[in-house]
């Protein structure tokens, strides 16, 4: 290696080295800075910081509602050190102790811990008071998601006369209504301790229209033996715990509604494919799962593009997959369809027993390129979190995408089998296929790209599955069972009927689910589906599909 080269590697590395250990340092001093910021800029006296740190429960809880009623958030910081136990006492000294710096507390100066200093402990009690405390003057952030997380933290705790003046002042000023709702009730719930009667029963009262299965709990304990004594308070918290309970019951089914619903779209999407495939063109496509399984992991490799050379963008990779997941999955029918499915049309067991095959091939193929094990597919950003319409029903974004995905993509399949060229040629050779050749159809042609249409919409199906579960080589295993259910119930070759049967098999699982557990509602739903089938074995809509000859 000529000499030049080798000096400037070695600047190159010396430069780094140097540059990481100014950064180092950088980083201490500002973290050095920013921890003696915090220790001068807090509001609280030198007798109110050895009172928080020094001493028995009842004592330091005192001063802590004294810190609290004075309504200073730069008492937060101190606090917080206090509950994670990064403060230290020795005598009358008190100290935080961080991973860069010791700071006395009383002076906001970097001392020298003395090495007999004695940790302050925090038992329940103490650490419950901390907690409350930091979340009550937390309502006084001009960050309404503050705001609200500090209200919801506060649910359900013990009366306090000064953090219930906090809340009643916080409450007047709020203008977001779900904040003002929260503190309401967490109001309502400090004031059902109070001793007057007249507010107990208001509180009582308030709390009835409550949807938080904490307060429905924290009424439970107030009629306990030790708890509310007076029987007119006590019948007004028992009718708020029916009302509460009924609020409840509501919302749990609305949940088990949109869960079965979302499970019905991921049925439909795993049985629109095949639809195409079984349902207009006959054929028994045991390797449909494995589509789905090759949509996902195209899923996961755009990802990982994405991950390397665009991270910037990575955000939107999903709908750069989409497209991917399409094609890749349609050439891979395409190339089935002209090796293998071409030269058994006529033939189903031979069909069955020769995509089930490839079935294997791709699962074995999958594992030696990116290895048995499940692979990780992380939701954007714009697909994490959900809409909370009440403590025990909250809406993942992901799953209600995925129920718009897969209205759109029937959409899609309806539209081009109904209004395009393509569409017409299929529908041709699914009812007549003699006719349309006689009229110049090139039938082998509709047959590849009818089976590549089908292979494609499974590979959606694939990229839908990647962003609410593992995907693994057994992904579409899972689903081809379900997928041949939802068709042959839905009636063969009918998209309404799939609608139908996939949303009805999505619903009702989640439904029985509730009753009898999994396993004997999927017990339930294939008996109910083999009687059904007994009695129309056309399904719920009649449709004449390409008769194999």
């Amino acid at each position: 290696m000529p000499s030049s080269q080798l000096f400037s590697i070695r600047f190159k590395h010396r430069f780094a080295a140097v540059s990481s250990a100014v950064i180092h340092r950088l980083m201490m001093g500002f973290s050095i800075v920013m921890l003696l910021a915090s220790a001068n800029a807090s509001a609280l006296t030198s007798d109110e910081i050895i009172g928080l740190a020094i001493g028995d429960n009842e004592p330091r809880i005192a001063v802590l509602n004294t810190v609290m009623a004075k309504g200073d958030m730069s008492a937060i910081p101190f606090l917080q050190q206090l509950q994670d136990d990064a403060v230290k006492t020795k005598g009358k000294s008190v100290y935080i102790v961080t991973d860069e710096a010791t700071i006395d507390a009383l002076t906001g100066k970097p001392v020298d811990l003395p090495e007999d200093a004695d940790d302050v402990v925090n038992n329940n009690q103490m650490g419950s008071e901390l907690d409350a405390a930091i979340a009550t003057l937390n309502l006084l952030s001009t960050d309404p998601k503050v705001r609200l997380d500090a209200a919801k933290s506060l649910l359900g705790t013990e009366a306090n006369d000064a953090r219930l003046a906090i809340i009643k002042q916080v409450e007047a000023k709020e203008t977001e209504s779900k904040i003002h709702d929260a503190l309401a009730e967490v109001r309502s719930s400090i004031e059902l301790t109070s001793p007057d009667k007249a507010t107990r029963l208001a509180a009582a009262e308030a709390l009835s229209k409550a949807t938080n299965a904490n307060i429905k709990q924290m009424l439970s304990t107030r009629l306990a033996p030790d708890g509310e004594t007076d029987p007119e308070v006590k019948t007004a918290i028992q009718d708020a715990l029916k009302s509460i309970d009924s609020h409840l019951a509501l919302f749990d089914r609305l949940g088990q509604l949109f869960t079965g619903i979302s499970l019905g779209s991921i049925l439909l999407l795993a049985a629109l494919g095949l639809a195409v495939t079984y349902g207009l063109m006959g054929v028994i496509n045991m390797a449909h799962g494995e589509m789905m399984m090759i949509g996902a992991y195209v899923t996961y490799a755009v990802q990982n593009i994405f991950i390397q050379h665009f991270p910037g963008g990575f955000q939107w990779y999903l709908l750069a997959a989409i497209p991917a997941a399409f094609i890749i999955t349609a050439l891979v029918g395409i190339v089935l369809e002209k090796t293998v499915i071409r030269f058994l049309y006529g033939r189903p067991l031979e069909t069955l027993l020769a995509t089930w095959g490839v079935s294997l091939i791709l699962i074995q193929a999958v594992r030696t390129i990116f290895g048995a094990q499940n692979v990780s597919v992380e939701n954007p950003a714009w697909m994490s979190g959900g809409i909370e319409f009440a403590s025990n029903l909250v809406l993942p974004y992901n799953r209600i995408l995925i129920i718009a995905f897969a209205i759109g993509v029937l959409l899609l399949v309806w539209l081009m089998i109904s209004k395009t060229r393509l569409g017409l040629f299929i529908r041709a050779v699914t009812q007549n296929r003699g006719m349309a050749s006689c009229i110049g159809v090139n039938t082998s042609k509709i047959d590849a790209l009818a089976f590549g249409l089908g292979s494609g919409i499974a590979g959606l199906a694939g990229v839908a599955l990647s962003q609410i579960g593992n995907v693994g080589p057994a992904l579409g295993q899972s689903y081809i069972v379900d997928s041949f259910i939802v068709v042959v119930l839905g009636g063969v070759g009918q998209l309404a009927g799939a609608v139908y049967a996939a949303m009805g098999l999505g619903i009702l699982s989640k439904v029985l689910e509730g009753f009898a557990g999994a396993v004997l509602a999927k017990i339930f739903i294939l008996v109910m589906v083999v009687i059904f089938i007994q009695k129309r074995p056309q399904g719920l809509f009649a449709f004449k599909g390409r008769q194999i000859d």
